[in-house]
């Protein structure tokens, strides 16, 4: 461009359905007494939308302008929610005070694929036993996979096809909470699918055993008629069973702990904590 001659700035010339687009203005004079912009390629009163006029701060607005039109104090043309039929030539006219300057540009208004969907063959699992498929739907070809909301890739647990749009996860982790696929079909503007949630049963493990008084050596010393509590816990997803087993029999009772309010002869002996998991058979 001349220097000094007003245009309007190429890569502002490229908006997206639904977001703003500003067509900014470069080279203009900063004492301009008015900027008008116009949808075409001249810049008549027919086709004016919007202008502004910094000396007395006002704007007015033309037979063009559809509500989501503005002109900012540097001239700019900004449209909110852009939409594809304004797509088009616009003019923008500077009035100098000593004449007036004309420049005109040719907006792209491109449409954003919809977010992909997303679909899983199952949903709940059990840890380092099963797997989960789940497919992308979408004519994008950049697909990217996010497990617990960390984008993967695959490695010696997971595979995701050549097409991209397919994502399977051959042992699952009790970390596999959440799936979802997003897409670029923009570049810096991902568009998510929604999100699977995954129950992934595991456990029990981290199994343990707290008591009072404290064991020493594996062995709890009480005094007979003293209080002993025992108390068996584990990691586990759902919640684990429990089993006490005295002296190789099965107790009647199924809670985590145990309490001898006073302890009798016949309750000495050796105690057994059974931690059993329902759904992962463990």
């Amino acid at each position: 461009q001349a220097s000094g001659q007003i245009y309007i700035s190429p890569d502002s010339l490229t908006g997206l359905k639904g977001f703003r687009t500003i067509l900014i203005l470069e080279n203009a004079t900063e004492d301009a007494r008015e900027y008008s912009w116009h949808r075409g390629t001249n810049g008549t009163a027919d086709n004016f939308i919007v202008s502004y006029k910094p000396p007395s701060h006002s704007w007015q607005t033309g037979p063009m302008y559809s509500g989501r039109e503005n002109v900012t104090k540097m001239g700019d043309l900004t449209i909110r929610r852009s939409e594809l039929n304004d797509t088009g030539n616009y003019t923008m006219r500077v009035d100098t005070g000593n004449g007036t300057q004309t420049a005109t540009g040719w907006l792209e208004v491109q449409d954003v694929e919809g977010k992909p969907d997303i679909w899983a063959n199952a949903s709940s699992l059990v840890e380092d036993m099963d797997s989960v498929a789940a497919i992308c739907y979408t004519n994008a070809t950049n697909v990217k996979w996010y497990v617990d909301y960390v984008q993967v890739s695959s490695n010696d647990r997971m595979t995701i096809s050549p097409d991209l749009k397919t994502l399977v996860i051959h042992r699952v982790s009790r970390y596999d909470r959440t799936l979802h696929c997003a897409i670029e079909s923009i570049p810096e503007i991902l568009q998510r699918s929604e999100i699977i949630s995954l129950t992934v049963n595991y456990g029990p493990d981290s199994v343990w055993l707290s008591t009072s008084p404290d064991i020493f050596k594996g062995v709890l010393s009480a005094k007979i008629g003293s209080q002993v509590m025992m108390e068996c816990s584990a990691t586990s997803k759902p919640s684990p069973r429990y089993q006490w087993i005295h002296n190789g029999s099965l107790l009647s009772f199924s809670e985590a702990s145990v309490t001898l309010p006073s302890l009798t002869l016949e309750q000495t002996g050796r105690y057994r904590c059974v931690v059993g998991n329902p759904v992962t058979q463990l």
